[in-house]
């Protein structure tokens, strides 16, 4: 077995990109379990200085939307809290290395039909009971329950059998190769068998990981302690950390202007401006984590069930206005779903559509219409708001009216997941920034078997399944993932807008904070410095 071990975070500038991989101190970025910790240049003195963090404080995190108990296995808008209350299996690093979390090496049989994973030791539940491999087999077998909302549960399903070899070994069989299998490590939180209904109904939150839930307030926020037994030594530095629903803009930004808050990833792009002239706080974007706005179509509703009308839409939607006056210039236009760091990106694919209204025009025509009339669905959140609003303005201009349909996160959530979206919605998605294959295979928008957008195709369930089965790397897979492309782009029943991770506004006085690959905030760095 290969043991693989965490690098050290380095630090980046005040306004900054980072890597969304792992490393060092747990890492994260929209998706790192290791991604370079965000932080800002005023502290590199302190670094330099060898300036040790102190133990002590309580963290003050904004956020735009409350905890959803029910969605708890899904990767959502609210899946911030997950990684300070539960551990995951590995992290990746910036290259999709895996990192040992609570398995400690791996090794995969030569068939690549089975996956023997070491277990850390001494770890213990916040109850006191101690971490075994049932708790990983009842990990995945929880993700394969159709009643638990999980997007990598095609990866969990790939699981057909259990091997113990005591209580800190464990082999996992395969029904047949992923080469996501990682993914699925990151992204699966090892929760408290016992106690798993209290968790999905909010009463009680029982895992591994550097804090332990100790109330809920429902649309105000969670508050945490530490946990005293963490088995990473001296870990967590913070006393406490609470998040605080705030879902007004201006009043989000008044909590971090003002100290009541010292950390966000919810504020809005027109906003980054005043923070970036604004004392004492550093914007961070975690490129390489998973984000990326679009445009969902449902392809049963007519006439959008055409194809030539939704490629009409694709070409109608203004992506660097949206990305520069919405968003604040943060992340890439883009018509594909892949960041910069994926094996999957290219500049072709990128900017396939571009903002040409006139041939969107020509293409409806061609299709029968000059004018149509649609609802659109968005997240009644302001930056999200934001979005649905400018692809309002640019649908305008080539006779598609569109009806915005305000929701609250929750609901869009379950209507993304019940595949019961109107005929257009803006949302935002993930699961690109890890294996190309798992956004095909898992991620609702897209997923081969069953996605919102309800598109249907014999041809790209069988490429989807060849590039999941198949090899990660070398020149098939990259041919699996450019027909996989190719067919999104030629289908367009998912039109991407812009690819953009996680933003971080954090007070310059908070250090060591990181994301992992699934927008898992990690915290286990984490100080204040006073």
């Amino acid at each position: 077995m290969t043991e693989l071990y965490p690098s050290t975070p380095s630090t980046p500038s005040r306004r900054t990109t980072l890597r969304a991989a792992g490393g060092g101190a747990l890492l994260l970025g929209l998706g790192l379990t290791g991604c370079r910790s965000a932080v800002s240049e005023a502290e590199a003195p302190a670094a330099k200085a060898g300036a040790e963090p102190r133990r002590g404080g309580t963290l003050s995190v904004a956020v735009n939307s409350d905890f959803t108990p029910s969605l708890l296995f899904a990767q959502s808008a609210q899946s911030l809290q997950q990684r300070l209350v539960y551990n995951t299996l590995t992290r990746y690093d910036d290259a999709l290395t895996p990192q040992p979390e609570l398995a400690t090496s791996w090794k995969y049989a030569e068939d690549g039909r089975s996956l023997t994973l070491r277990l850390r030791t001494g770890v213990t539940f916040h109850d006191g009971r101690p971490f075994t491999a049932d708790d990983v087999i009842f990990a995945v077998k929880n993700l394969q329950n159709p009643l638990r909302a999980a997007q990598l549960r095609a990866t969990a399903a790939a699981v057909t059998g259990f091997e113990k070899r005591g209580d800190h070994e464990l082999v996992l069989k395969l029904g047949h190769p992923v080469n996501n299998l990682f993914d699925l490590f990151e992204f699966m939180i090892i929760t408290d068998r016992h106690t798993v209904e209290e968790a999905v109904s909010g009463k009680r939150l029982n895992g591994t990981g550097p804090f332990v839930l100790t109330k809920w307030s429902p649309g105000a926020g969670l508050s945490f302690t530490r946990h005293e037994k963490y088995w990473q030594p001296g870990r967590p530095y913070l006393d406490a950390v609470e998040f605080r629903v705030v879902p007004q803009a201006d009043a989000l930004l008044s909590s971090l202007r003002t100290g009541q808050s010292q950390l966000s990833f919810n504020v809005p792009g027109k906003n980054l401006g005043v923070v970036e002239a604004a004392p004492g706080l550093a914007i961070s974007e975690y490129a390489t984590g998973g984000g990326a706005y679009y445009l969902g179509v449902n392809t049963t509703v007519a006439p959008l069930d055409d194809k030539t009308v939704r490629q009409a839409l694709a070409w109608g939607v203004d992506r660097e206005r949206i990305l520069k006056q919405v968003l604040g210039g943060y992340g890439i236009a883009s018509a594909t779903p892949w960041p910069k760091s994926s094996p999957a990106f290219t500049e072709t694919g990128r900017t396939h559509y571009t903002y040409d209204p006139g041939k969107a025009r020509e293409l409806l025509k061609s299709a029968g219409h000059t004018r149509l009339d649609l609802p659109l669905l968005h997240i009644n959140l302001p930056g999200e708001t934001a979005v649905a609003e400018a692809v309002q303005y640019d649908l305008k201009q080539i006779g598609v009216q569109v009806t915005l349909q305000p929701t609250d996160p929750a609901t869009a959530q379950k209507h993304l997941i019940a595949q019961t979206m109107p005929g257009l919605w803006t949302m935002a998605h993930g699961f690109a920034q890890v294996q190309p294959s798992t956004l095909a295979v898992s991620a609702y928008p897209f997923n081969e078997a069953k996605n919102t957008s309800r598109f249907r195709s014999a041809a790209y369930t069988g490429v989807v399944r060849e590039a999941w089965t198949g090899p990660a790397s070398g020149a098939r897979a990259n041919a699996l993932r450019q027909r996989i492309t190719d067919t999104l782009l030629d289908e367009a029943f998912i039109i991407d807008l812009v690819i953009r991770g996680s933003v971080q506004v954090a007070s310059e006085k908070l250090r060591g904070v990181t994301l992992n690959k699934f927008a898992y905030l990690n915290l286990d760095d984490a100080h204040l410095v006073r």
